[in-house]
């Protein structure tokens, strides 16, 4: 049964073989068989991968960053914290974030062409997750970000598999498969 995780904010847990749908602002970080799965606009889906270790993760923002409150809690919906909550787990495992191989989807521009007022946020949310990745020395391997198309994505966290569908199409491109 999937369920929040009590160990922080928004980070799901499940049992194995699970699939794992996040929602914007949360995260989730594993080595079981777990499918994770997420639908993007102009949020950001960072996705980890371990070649060695078999380990890796997930997360959905929706901003960029926020001003910190004063309890300091991190939250996944601000794309500074949501990789702070990864990196900090994934130190906990004695891995180093350099050793991950990472993929960058979403930030699309949402709103119609007739809208006069724009915030970018998908610009500004990919601007964001470049900065970080460089950051925290991930792996960059692939980049799917931008344009005005949704986009669904999926990881098999059992063999490192990134799948990625672009708008209505019918059927997904495997864009990362180690196995």
């Amino acid at each position: 049964m999937l369920e929040l995780d009590s160990n922080g904010p928004a980070r799901l847990r499940h049992h194995s073989g699970e699939k794992v749908f996040l929602l914007p602002g949360q995260w989730y970080f594993g080595q079981t068989g777990a499918t994770v799965k997420t639908l993007l606009g102009s949020c950001i889906a960072v996705t980890l991968w371990h070649p060695r270790r078999h380990m890796g993760g997930m997360c959905h923002f929706l901003l960029p960053s926020r001003l910190r409150t004063p309890d300091g809690v991190l939250d996944g919906r601000f794309g500074d914290e949501a990789l702070a909550l990864l990196a900090h787990e994934i130190k906990s495992t004695g891995t180093k974030t350099q050793d991950y191989e990472v993929h960058l989807y979403g930030g699309a521009d949402t709103m119609p062409d007739e809208v006069k007022v724009k915030f970018n946020i998908g610009e500004r949310n990919v601007e964001m997750a470049w900065g970080l990745i460089d950051k925290y020395g991930f792996q960059l391997q692939c980049v799917d970000v931008g344009g005005n198309e949704p986009r669904n994505v999926s990881m098999d966290l059992c063999n490192g598999q990134v799948v990625l569908r672009r708008g209505n199409a019918p059927v997904g491109r495997k864009v990362r498969d180690h196995g």
